[in-house]
């Protein structure tokens, strides 16, 4: 029965997909895009993962980077990359939760990504912000060199979160790196002096709804800044929901869903 729903909700998405789009926009489901970095586990959407990977298969989102956060829930990134062949999986230690590591988090995430070879190690980082909640920031230091010294040695992608700790994620780079898979800074917001130093250091800039809000001098300045080869783009969904959705996720017009990386 819940599958008979879901695949009528997809159906549904769909038509209307067909009713609101403009001749650009139908244009640009054509084109084949990789959603560099979202959160299907996320519990808001995770029952309505299966769902949104179609949708998002459909409209020619052919690759979809999930993005594990804590030790959590690393299970179900693996679960969903191992159903779904367009699910590149990731499993990281996120900065707001590196306080409640168990004593084998480290053992357990070079397991998960030794035994994935797709498999990023992400998402990483460092925040400054009041989202953080006061998490020791000596301790998300020592957290995420710990995670970009396993991706450098394993050659795997990095996908980094920093917010307001340019500086520091900077010097730590240069110590570990560089990184000849890459690092992805998701939803990069940083300063434009960071882009050429970074990029040095085998960065990749992904942009995604959070970057709307933004002015557009300051936006165009950011996106500007960085060279076509390295710009990547993403939804972080189910959150950064584009103030141009083509999508909306059944039952939450508040949510975003993979398939809106037209929209970015």
């Amino acid at each position: 029965m819940k599958e008979a729903i879901n695949i009528k909700l997809f159906y549904i998405s769909l038509a209307v997909l067909c009713i609101v789009s403009s001749e650009t926009k139908i244009r640009s489901m054509a084109m084949k895009l990789f959603d560099a970095h979202c959160h299907l586990q996320d519990q808001r959407v995770v029952d309505k993962a299966s769902l949104l990977i179609h949708i998002a298969n459909a409209a020619g989102v052919v690759y979809i980077a999930v993005d594990g956060i804590t030790e959590k829930d690393w299970h179900l990134v693996k679960e969903m990359s191992d159903e779904y062949d367009s699910v590149i999986p990731n499993f990281g230690l996120h900065p707001w939760y590196v306080e409640g590591k168990s004593r084998s988090w480290f053992d357990t995430l070079k397991e998960l990504i030794e035994a994935n070879p797709s498999a990023a190690v992400g998402e990483i980082g460092l925040d400054k912000r009041p989202l953080a909640k006061g998490v020791d920031f000596g301790e998300q230091v020592e957290v995420l060199k710990k995670q970009l010294q396993l991706a450098k040695g394993l050659k795997r992608p990095a996908s980094v979160h920093c917010l307001d700790a340019f500086p520091e994620l900077l010097q730590i780079m240069k110590e570990i790196g560089p990184f000849p898979a890459g690092v992805i800074l998701h939803s990069f917001q940083g300063s434009p002096e960071v882009v050429p130093q970074l990029t040095k250091l085998g960065s990749y800039f992904s942009f995604s709804g959070h970057l709307m809000p933004l002015k557009e001098d300051k936006a165009r300045k950011i996106v500007k800044a960085v060279p076509l080869d390295r710009i990547l783009l993403e939804t972080d969904a189910p959150d950064a929901l584009p103030t141009n959705p083509i999508f909306f996720v059944p039952g939450n017009a508040t949510l975003n869903q993979p398939a809106n990386v037209h929209s970015i």
